[in-house]
């Protein structure tokens, strides 16, 4: 068997990491930005901390503003038409993953015009050329999309998530500067990181996990049990944002090359119908999901109980398993993740629905066990 890995080409980590952007423009002969972000980032000034090193180093730039909460087909088209009206030669992509989704969307039909009905991406698109090139500068800490080769853009006209994995769209360079995460509100700071925690968990027991994914994973859930309550409780805590931001990063790296699970296969529906945001939707299904699949993965279960510091010596691996799902729910808690799906105001008459767009996600069939919609209906049931 063949295993694959794809990361990108450089990385910069830590606290004013952003003020190496200009070195890498300089390094890479690049000239001219169009910056991929949001209003909300533009109005609270986090994106003007990167736009001012552009400033300072007189790198030409035109902003792209217009991306949403849960990126759609029409906003990458928009980005697409901005990126050719600015004549700009790379992206600047400075947010969530909704940002750098739109980014890699943008990038991957300006270079393959042939998708530019974006729809046909979904899926295992066959596009022949890389991104424009993308430099990635995240403002939250749970996606990991600066180094992940997937995105994911909402069909409006089908109301679903479309997830797209190619590796043609992956950043060139990733700057994860914890500075850019300070001023994230705490119950963004736990969605995302919950969003990060199930990366780690999904990617460690999918079924495509192998050795390398798993020394990734297995430090990403250590990290994160370590830093996010720190992060969601003293927001500007240096040691607890910057954990974060290294943790979601190193999850991303494993997950973005052996794929994930049901978890997620039921959280998009959640985001594309009901505009849950999507770190909700995953912490919101993860005790549950982790229950359901505990059989199929026990050995990984004991990894995680003992990333987790809820193993002790004797316990049978049933007993580390759910002293594990025990740990994550109680870590949603900790943190304001909400218990049950009535709290987003989903009712038992949008489950079938649900259902329907879960079991056909791309993310489901990489579950350690099997599922069918019937188990998707009960997982939803029981949380309700």
């Amino acid at each position: 068997m063949v295993s694959r890995f794809i990361l990108n080409e450089v990385s910069y980590f830590g606290p004013g990491a952003r003020k190496e952007l200009p070195g890498v423009v300089a390094r890479l002969g690049f000239t001219k930005a169009l910056v991929v972000t949001d209003k909300g980032l533009m109005k609270f000034g986090v994106a003007k901390m990167v736009l001012d090193v552009l400033d300072e180093a007189n790198i030409p730039y035109a902003v792209y503003d217009d991306v949403k909460p849960n990126p759609t087909v029409t906003n990458v088209k928009m980005g697409v038409d901005a990126l050719k009206a600015a004549q700009a030669d790379f992206i600047v992509a400075i947010g969530g993953g909704s940002a750098m989704d739109t980014a890699k969307g943008i990038g991957i039909v300006s270079n393959n015009p042939e998708f530019a009905d974006v729809v046909s991406l979904e899926g295992v698109a066959d596009t022949k050329k890389k991104t424009v090139p993308i430099i990635a500068l995240p403002t939250t800490a749970g996606t990991a999309a600066e180094t992940t080769i997937n995105y994911v853009i909402i069909d409006e006209t089908k109301q679903k998530k479309m997830v797209c994995v190619d590796p043609n769209d992956i950043p060139c360079v990733a700057i994860v500067d914890a500075e850019l995460m300070y001023s994230l509100p705490k119950s963004l700071t736990a969605a995302t990181g919950m969003d990060a925690m199930t990366h780690a968990i999904e990617g460690l027991i999918t079924k495509g996990a192998w050795e390398l994914s798993d020394m990734f994973e297995i430090k990403a859930i250590n990290m994160i049990h370590r830093y996010l309550p720190v992060a969601v409780e003293d927001p500007t805590n240096p040691e607890g944002r910057n954990g974060m931001a290294v943790a979601q990063y190193v999850a991303g790296m494993a997950f973005s090359n052996v794929g994930l699970g049901v978890d997620h296969g039921m959280a998009h529906p959640m985001s594309a119908l009901h505009d849950v945001p999507h770190g909700v939707a995953c912490a919101i299904l993860l005790p549950t999901v982790m229950r359901f699949n505990a059989p199929a993965a026990l050995d990984k279960y004991v990894d995680i109980a003992k990333a987790l510091d809820v193993y002790t010596p004797g316990m049978t691996k049933e007993e580390a398993a759910d002293a594990a799902c025990t740990e994550i729910e109680n870590l949603s808690r900790r943190v304001g993740i909400p218990a049950h799906l009535s709290d987003l105001g989903i009712t038992e008459a949008d489950i079938d629905a649900l259902a329907d767009q879960a079991i056909a996600d791309v993310c489901t069939p990489g579950n350690p066990r099997e599922v069918t919609r019937d188990d998707i209906v009960a997982l939803y049931k029981s949380i309700l």
